[in-house]
């Protein structure tokens, strides 16, 4: 095909790539060691490559030969061979665990750096044009988070605003919002930006020992959107998950008869709006996009009716039958919900609260607080992209991978929110990777651009790909076949030519 000649810079992405070390194996997928690849293009050509990020967790099981550093579906052991004594100190040091660098989830520009994210408090800091890997940055430095999203937002001016937890940290647990800002003042030029790391604001978490677990948040033009959803990390038995043999996923639970909890805050006041707004129990990990209209927050979302998805990518039910093991018990349901900011305080109690036109109802309850109840998008479709330049506004397009009977997409799609059409590529043996749309230079249309995913084949005579697709018509305009095995990657981002600091190979 034919790799249009405007699309310049390169495509990042991030993943599990190793799951055997001599003779240990990880059991779930998402603890694999991190695995970046990078597509090139440079007048019409594209360029591959890839490499394993050296972390420490990657240098110290290396150098052991085996998995020495914990990761959240695999608890690592010290040498059998260890007197009784030293186990014991071991077991007593990890109380509070030291959380893996494993950074395998996805891609963070920070200024003019880029960084391997996970949801620990460590990030990688990575040259995006060499893959090399540079210094390692703790959040907790600079914040008291102990975990963080890997799913940042950016505002215009290019800083980074991202959610992280307080576990526990003077008798409190909290949700912060905290902002890096994308330069720093020209007499510190050597200071790096998370020096000027600022608290934009916390929520109190609902529950001292057991908070919410969450992936993503959502941001309109004045709010940012936290789901405290009942799917919750139980503190006590993660600070003795060690002790007790177990790894740390085991220590999250969903309370299906328990409510989900909106968090609205003011970005100007920083403060939480004070009504109380909640709906069922839910597990989400992708927002898609939030905006504001007529007095109300509209935000999109991913969510299930239970918690099977992690379950689901244990490496025992990845096998050759995956197809048999792995149906979905809940599908990913594209849901829209309504919050009206201004309503009439006098409304009756029972009363739908929403005037957009929309089937997604918010009504008042007797204590004053309001029950949500979202409306249906779309079924079967996951690992979520926006046109990036229509975040926080009203848009029309979500480019998503298509899952039909398992979590392993089967397709690229291209939804429209307010049509409720849908486009999809396919081809059989194919297995695409979360979509990213990149829009033409100058572009006048929310979907001029091209959409880029990379291809895995299940065919062993076939080679994986990168696939390029038009993303007004879904049409392919190209792929670049990769003569090494690709690696099924989680996220990434895609870095224009002018982002990228030259710097010799």
């Amino acid at each position: 095909g034919e790799w249009p000649t405007w699309l310049q810079g390169i495509l990042l992405r991030n993943g599990p790539g190793m799951h055997t070390i001599g003779d240990t194996k990880y059991n779930h997928w998402f603890d694999g060691l991190a695995l970046l690849h990078s597509f090139t293009f440079k007048n019409g050509e594209v360029y591959y490559r890839s490499k394993y990020l050296r972390s420490d967790a990657y240098s110290c099981n290396v150098e052991a030969n085996r998995i020495v550093v914990s990761e959240f579906g695999t608890m690592a052991y010290p040498d059998p061979c260890k007197n009784i004594f030293a186990k014991a100190f071991c077991y007593l040091s990890h109380t509070i665990p030291e959380f893996t660098d494993n950074c395998l989830i996805n891609i963070m520009k920070t200024g003019d750096d880029f960084y391997a994210t996970s949801e620990t408090n460590f990030i990688r800091k990575i040259n995006p044009q060499t893959l090399e890997t540079l210094e390692k940055v703790d959040y907790n430095k600079y914040v008291a988070v102990n975990v963080a999203t890997s799913h940042p937002h950016y505002d215009s001016a290019g800083n980074v605003l991202n959610m992280g937890t307080s576990i526990v940290d003077k008798g409190k647990t909290k949700y912060i919002l905290f902002k890096i800002p994308s330069s720093v003042p020209e007499k510190e030029k050597k200071k790096s930006c998370f020096k000027h790391l600022e608290v934009v604001c916390s929520v109190p978490s609902r529950s001292l020992l057991h908070p919410s677990y969450y992936h993503s948040f959502g941001i309109t033009e004045n709010y940012i959107i936290f789901i405290e959803q009942p799917f919750r990390l139980d503190i006590v038995k993660m600070a003795t998950a060690y002790i007790r043999g177990v790894n740390w996923a085991s220590c999250l639970a969903y309370h299906k008869e328990e409510k989900t909890w909106f968090h609205f805050i003011d970005k100007k006041t920083k403060k939480e709006i004070p009504t109380k707004i909640y709906t069922d129990a839910m597990v989400l990990f992708h927002h898609v996009n939030a905006y504001e209209e007529d007095g109300h927050i509209v935000f999109d979302i991913i969510a299930y009716t239970d918690n099977s998805l992690y379950d689901m990518f244990y490496l025992k039910n990845l096998n050759k039958d995956f197809e048999e093991n792995i149906k979905l018990t809940s599908v990913p349901t594209c849901k829209r919900f309504v919050v009206p900011l201004q309503y009439d305080k006098d409304a009756e109690v029972g009363s739908n609260l929403v005037t957009l036109p929309s089937t997604a109802t918010a009504v008042k309850e007797k204590d004053g607080s309001i029950y949500c109840q979202p409306e249906i998008l779309c079924e079967g479709i996951e690992l979520p992209r926006i046109n990036y330049d229509y975040n926080a506004k009203k848009y029309r397009y979500v480019f998503a991978t298509g899952v039909q009977w398992s979590p392993v997409p089967t397709k690229i799609v291209k939804f429209n929110v307010q049509t409720k059409e849908m486009l999809h590529w396919r081809e059989d043996h194919c297995w695409p990777s979360e979509p990213i749309f990149v829009p033409r230079p100058d572009a006048k249309e929310e979907d001029d651009g091209v959409v880029l995913t990379c291809i895995v084949m299940t065919d062993p005579n076939k080679a994986p790909f990168l696939l390029a697709l038009d993303a007004k018509t879904f049409k392919e305009l190209g792929r670049a076949t990769v003569n090494v095995e690709l690696h099924l990657d989680l996220h990434g981002i895609f870095i224009p030519e002018k982002d990228v600091k030259t710097e010799p190979e």
